[in-house]
């Protein structure tokens, strides 16, 4: 890919959720729109959250097919989508999971970056995801951007500009502000049983499909 393209904010969480579920739910990957309209619309890990429905799901699919970050698959009688992430935008693994996990969490310090990428692809240190990050922000057309500090903070947040140029005062509004290190131990308890519906839905489309219901 050539130039960065510019997602709508579903676009972009669709990507990142199937970026998402291919390391979290192998078994049940590649995704139907049921379940992949579920993650995108997971009430933990996501900011901000999000109600879209199966209809708006499959029009950002269709926008991403046109960028060939999307591979469709035929599961029986449902279509399944899988992503292309690594090979459409060229990037390595490393820089597509902090890629979607900024997608999918909104702006991250490094070290909320290692922590929360950690089942994507785990980094030996924060120096590895600054290291990375350095390099999408200094690519010639730059896919993160460094905020300024918040008040009383230590450390920079990185936000992604898959969806265009962001506006850095927005996220410094304490609203936005979100401690991820406090409650990062619940979100994980709590997006692990989340994955575990999604396999246990998915695991009952393949039934049925199989029982033709």
């Amino acid at each position: 890919m050539t130039m960065l393209p510019i997602f709508s904010p579903l676009e972009a969480r669709v990507l990142a959720v199937l970026i998402e579920k291919e390391k979290t739910v192998p078994d049940t990957y590649p995704l139907s729109v049921n379940t992949l309209t579920l993650g995108c619309n997971q009430k933990t890990a996501r900011d901000p959250v999000m109600s879209a429905t199966e209809t708006e799901v499959l029009l950002a699919i269709d926008k991403l097919k046109e960028y060939s970050l999307i591979i469709e698959s035929s599961g029986g009688r449902v279509m399944r989508y899988a992503h292309n992430a690594r090979r459409g935008f060229r990037l390595p693994e490393q820089s597509v999971a902090l890629l979607a996990v900024l997608m999918l969490r909104g702006p991250q310090t490094a070290g909320e970056l290692r922590t929360n990428c950690d089942r994507l692809h785990p980094f030996g240190d924060i120096s590895a995801v600054e290291a990375f990050l350095a390099e999408l922000s200094e690519a010639p057309t730059p896919w993160v951007i460094k905020l300024p500090k918040l008040p009383g903070s230590r450390e920079h947040r990185w936000a992604h500009l898959l969806c265009g140029a962001v506006d850095a005062e927005v996220f410094n509004t304490p609203a936005t502000h979100r401690k991820f290190d406090e409650i990062a131990e619940l979100q994980a308890d709590v997006q692990r049983l989340n994955e575990e519906v999604a396999t246990l839905r998915a695991m009952m489309e393949k039934i049925q499909q199989e029982l033709g219901i």
